[in-house]
């Protein structure tokens, strides 16, 4: 009788979101792209040391299984039939990196996550060895430059510092992947023939990748002396790796995979050269489809590869603007600060002073990225007064994301020659109705929001529906649904927003040179770790129990 009464829907296509600060599993009808249900569960970051992010991946996949058996018992309550769900895609957090051994499927190190700065001292090494010590050495093979940021560099780390990897890599039980290579082995079996493998966007931010031949490159492997047989192999962003193994949806393939930001530029439908997208998660990220053609960039942005949307089909390219902080200084407000609860709490906040009253916020925690790539940058709130208060420094919480997304799309304008008329946004920080007209006044041009802001889970959810041999999602222009938005003005003249952006370069410039990549042995902070003030202090006492003893004697 509980059959006859389930809704039919026709074919649905569920989503893997893992991201920096969470993961969830989302649901969508392949038809018309509504959202049907969705589970989210919050991700623990570690902090063990300065400067150190990891993750647990054990947690990583746990938390994907929790996702996918509650989304699934919520689907069921609405009497919808999970049977219908014929195919899963996954986005995942860039750059990520986890070493695991495939005999027992245990991994071998926590996660380093993409803001870890650890490895700066591994990237000045190997610059050292760099013909001009020259950062983009690599960037027209990689279309990065080196950066603690991307993957190589985190992996050559592990295998410097960690016994148990560089034991696993001579017994030949290492296996190396970002969080989609991780998740996808360990959900189509695992140690018992789960499919090791990565798609071409994920792949094109390890450094390790030709962004052109499209296949791990030998010189850059040999230059970061990465053995080749513990990386994924290489597939398209749609197509059939290998199917579920466990739990409610076993049997369905798993067909789609995308980096987070390419899986938001398809979930935008941004198919065409110089349609881009921004958005707005633990970081802020702008990409642009450059079409079939890798742009270089001479403004400080990424060339990378946006999509490959089936074997057959041809590669995309875009340039891209990377913050590492944006939500996730919402989040220190809340974690570290204490000012807030909530991250809602941050909007009520900056609503009830509407100004910033001259604070500027500079969330440079792990250095900063495009357009800079200054890894000596810290943190900075400056401009304060005895008048500044919590809600003014939550203002220029908000602000600062506005700011850095001016700065990368002022160089993207640069680079792309026809500036923006206006930017398609999403990710969970575009719920910020503040932030949104904020960014629409200090861009000086229209902010639009999808009504359905989940482009990403969206993204990875098309690719994967569209895959040869499940085929229930098409990306023809004509098939794709019509998006509603929500559309954001400035309201504030030109003339402001300039000046304020000013006097924010202005506190960047102060955050730079904040740091050295070669901090006091086990943090010792003593005076007598300066060497000059060590000697004038010990000699000074030297000479005063001298002057203690002689006067002694005279008397």
């Amino acid at each position: 009788m509980a059959a006859s009464h389930r809704v039919v829907l026709g074919p649905l296509v569920g989503s893997i979101d893992q991201g920096t600060s969470s993961t969830r599993f989302l649901v969508f009808n392949a038809k018309t792209a509504e959202l049907l249900s969705h589970h989210q569960v919050e991700i623990k970051q570690k902090f063990p040391k300065e400067g150190w992010v990891e993750q647990d991946p054990k947690e990583i996949l746990q938390s994907v299984y929790e996702c996918v058996e509650k989304t699934c018992e919520k689907l069921n309550q609405l009497n919808v039939d999970i049977t219908n769900i014929k195919a899963i895609g996954v986005s995942n957090q860039r750059e990520t990196t986890v070493v695991w051994d495939k005999t027992t499927g245990e991994p071998l190190y926590d996660a380093i996550v993409w803001l870890d700065l650890r490895t700066q001292p591994t990237v000045e090494r190997l610059l050292k060895i760099i013909p001009g010590e020259n950062k983009s050495f690599f960037k027209t093979r990689t279309g990065l430059p080196l950066s603690t940021y991307f993957s190589a560099v985190k992996l050559r780390w592990l295998l410097d510092n960690v016994e148990e990897i560089r034991q696993a890599v001579r017994d030949g039980r290492a296996m190396f992947g970002t969080i989609d290579s991780w998740l996808i082995w360990s959900l189509t079996g695992g140690k018992n023939g789960g499919v090791h493998c990565t798609d071409i966007t994920n792949a094109s931010r390890t450094m390790l990748f030709n962004i052109h031949s499209l296949e791990w490159d030998s010189e850059l492997c040999h230059f970061f002396d990465v053995p080749m047989e513990i990386l994924p192999k290489v597939r398209s962003s749609s197509e059939i790796y290998g199917l579920m193994k466990s739990g409610a949806l076993t049997g369905v393939p798993i067909s789609g995979c995308l980096g987070d930001q390419s899986a938001a530029l398809v979930g935008q439908m941004c198919f065409k050269d110089g349609q881009a997208k921004n958005t707005y998660g633990t970081g802020c990220f702008l990409l642009c489809n450059t079409g079939q053609k890798p742009v270089l960039s001479e403004h400080g942005l990424l060339t990378t590869v946006a999509y490959k949307l089936g074997r057959d089909k041809p590669v995309c390219y875009a340039l891209e603007g990377s913050v590492a902080i944006a939500g996730a200084v919402v989040r220190w407000l809340r974690d570290n600060l204490g000012i807030v609860k909530s991250s809602s709490e941050v909007e009520k906040l900056a609503a009830e002073v509407g100004t910033s009253y001259g604070c500027y916020f500079v969330p440079a925690f792990s250095g900063l990225y495009a357009p800079y790539w200054e890894p000596s940058a810290r943190g900075i709130i400056c401009g304060l007064t005895q008048f500044t208060n919590k809600n003014h420094i939550a203002f220029a919480a908000l602000e600062a994301v506005c700011f850095q997304t001016r700065e990368i799309l002022d160089a993207m304008n640069k680079d792309c020659g026809i500036p923006l008329s206006e930017l398609q946004v999403d990710g969970g920080m575009t719920n910020n109705k503040i932030l949104m007209q904020l960014q629409a006044d200090i861009l000086c041009i229209p902010v639009v929001k999808p009504s359905m802001p989940e482009t990403t889970a969206l993204g990875a959810a098309m690719a994967a529906g569209a895959a040869e041999g499940v085929g229930v999602w098409s990306l023809n222009p004509g098939d794709l649904t019509a998006v509603t938005w929500e559309r954001f003005e400035p309201q504030i003249n030109p003339e402001e927003s300039e000046y304020r952006y000013a006097r924010w370069k202005k506190a960047v410039m102060k955050s730079m040179g904040w740091e050295t990549s070669e901090p006091q042995a086990n943090g010792d902070s003593s005076i007598f770790s300066s060497l000059p003030l060590g000697f004038y202090i010990v000699s000074s006492m030297i000479m005063l129990i001298g002057a203690k003893y002689i006067s002694g004697i005279d008397k």
